[in-house]
């Protein structure tokens, strides 16, 4: 099989999605790779080390996806990449389809076997292609909050983790799953006053004995969520339905109370935000104000760590790779049940039921269209 790595388009997204290691093992398993130039120079990733393992490097990306039987990116395809896309040929990224109905729309039109890596999902739940830029946003998502306190960005002047004599900053985290117990260690080892809602009280529990008396767990309800909200200096959002819109929870009226100078992260901004006035931002313009309160929603969060973020995405991603790349994405989805879950569009047809009901498209069964 033909392997493409094309260069990301989207602004300042510096990841790539195949690091020179994961290129060699494909190279070994008797395919061709195709790596754009200088697509991993972001991540300190040269041509010289991708051509050391065996891969070729290209010149353009309408070369990378002409002659490439299967593309892998980091982000989900945005317009000027749309009419690279072509009939039968096999996508593998993140994509976010519950957001981007027009993405969808053209996955649909160009017949393409599009797997989002955020679908992709074990029998015991866990999303392990999601999970470690659920890490590392999570952990950003605490040093975006307490750099937007500064008083010389917007921010109402409150130091994260406070002085002695002087209270810290308070941070409310709306969900508690990856992202969230990753922000909440930050914030936590920062020294701020941490409050976590989640409605699932295993988890809950969990954080609990993880974290002890470092932070404080709530059960998710409209109440809770009003209190902790309009007491709080940085509000982060982290919540995740897999495949589907995120809930807003945080309606306007609530951030219209907050004291002028918090601060919003949403880090589920990439699946429409659980923040009424969140939309989403780049890392050129990060930042907006809605009732005085700053606003940031950048949907590549992991992009701002290039090197971190590819070698951590692309440790759990290469062993799916190599499966499709080895049998073909059908067969390698009749195989792994897991896989299987990421197909979010065949032969022009959406099988992936949350963005069905999202974008309001028919959903037609995965095992139909195998």
């Amino acid at each position: 099989m033909i392997i493409g790595c094309p260069k990301e388009v989207k602004i300042k997204e510096s990841r790539i999605a195949l690091v020179p290691s994961g290129a060699k093992d494909l190279v070994q398993d008797g395919h061709d790779v195709l790596v754009q130039s200088n697509a991993g120079s972001g991540a300190g990733i040269s041509n010289d080390q991708y051509e050391q393992v065996g891969a070729t490097i290209v010149d353009s990306a309408d070369a990378v996806w002409e002659r490439s039987d299967l593309i892998v990116k980091v982000k989900e395809p945005i317009a000027e990449e749309f009419d690279r896309m072509r009939e039968g040929q096999t996508l593998y990224t993140y994509l976010h389809l519950a957001a981007v109905p027009e993405l969808t729309k053209a996955l649909m039109e160009k017949k393409v076997k599009a797997v989002g890596y955020e679908t992709v999902q074990l029998p015991n739940g866990q999303l392990p292609l999601l999970r470690p830029m659920s890490e590392v946003a999570g952990r950003i998502s605490v040093q975006v909050g307490a750099y937007y306190l500064h008083n010389d960005v917007g921010g109402k002047g409150v130091l994260l983790s406070g002085v002695a004599g002087v209270r810290p900053a308070s941070v409310v985290i709306i969900g508690g799953g990856t992202a969230g117990m990753n922000a909440a260690i930050v914030a936590s080892g920062m020294g701020a006053h941490v409050t976590v809602l989640d409605v699932n009280l295993n988890r809950l529990e969990y954080l609990d004995q993880i974290f002890g008396s470092k932070i404080t767990t709530l059960y998710s309800n409209a109440i809770n969520i009003e209190e902790a909200v309009l007491s709080c200096d940085v509000l982060i959002g982290t919540v995740l339905l897999a495949g589907a819109k995120a809930p807003c929870l945080v309606p306007e009226e609530f951030v219209q109370r907050m004291e002028q100078g918090s601060v919003i992260v949403d880090v589920s901004v990439d699946q429409g935000g659980c923040i009424e006035t969140i939309r989403p931002t780049s890392h050129e313009e990060p930042t907006y104000r809605v009732h005085d309160v700053v606003h940031y929603g950048v949907t590549n969060m992991p992009g701002a760590v290039a090197r971190t973020s590819t070698f951590a995405l692309t440790n759990v991603t290469m062993p799916y790779l190599r499966a499709i790349a080895k049998y073909g994405l059908e067969d390698a989805a009749q195989k792994d049940p897991a896989l299987a879950k990421g197909i979010n569009v065949m032969k022009g047809h959406v099988c992936c039921e949350p963005v069905s009901l999202a974008i309001d498209v028919p959903y037609v069964p995965l095992e139909k269209l195998l």
